[in-house]
């Protein structure tokens, strides 16, 4: 366990190159109101990255709880189960501040020491999906208010991505079983 911690630390410190080098940061969205944007994101896909997939890892039923608190910080509580593990649950818990006026830029920080910049790149205008990603576009999430997206959103969230400099071909869907079967389940 601590050596896990350890080595998530160590990775987390270490900046990887920019995936796009010679192009500028992808463009971040006008506004955020951040009120809107706090509660639960069903994480519906994601560049594949090293905490959520390497080691063995593959996580699934991700979520991103944010929380205002009274400073004007945010809590961030991300959880999610890890399917190679047994469904293993795993999670963490972080706060963000934003680092402008429009609120689409955030600097996350987990235990206090690592994280980074997660800039929103796409917003549904009533706030039903997001696109987050890095500066760097090492990273990127797709994230929703429902387990799943409409076909047709997400060939629009797929079009932000591919016109932010990211390639679309390399994003990938975030099983979310549980959340799925759980919706099945209650009645209309």
């Amino acid at each position: 366990m601590v050596g896990n911690l350890l080595l998530s630390l160590v990775n987390a410190l270490r900046r990887p190159p920019p995936r796009a080098p010679g192009l500028p940061p992808p463009v971040t969205v006008p506004s955020v109101d951040l009120p809107r944007y706090m509660g639960r994101w069903y994480e519906v896909g994601r560049l594949p990255n090293r905490e959520q997939d390497g080691a063995g890892r593959k996580l699934v039923d991700v979520t991103a709880t944010y929380t205002l608190r009274k400073d004007g910080s945010v809590e961030v509580r991300n959880a999610a189960f890890d399917a190679a593990a047994k469904m293993r649950p795993r999670g963490i818990v972080g706060r963000a501040r934003t680092k402008d006026a429009t609120g689409a830029k955030i600097d996350v920080r987990f235990f206090g020491l690592f994280g980074g910049d997660y800039w929103v790149i796409g917003l549904d205008p009533d706030y039903r999906w997001a696109v987050v990603g890095t500066p760097s576009r090492r990273r990127l999430w797709i994230l929703s208010r429902t387990p799943a997206l409409a076909p047709a959103d997400w060939e629009r969230v797929l079009g932000i991505v591919r016109d932010a400099g990211y390639d679309p071909a390399e994003v990938v869907r975030t099983p979310q079983p549980a959340a799925t079967k759980l919706e099945a389940a209650v009645p209309a």
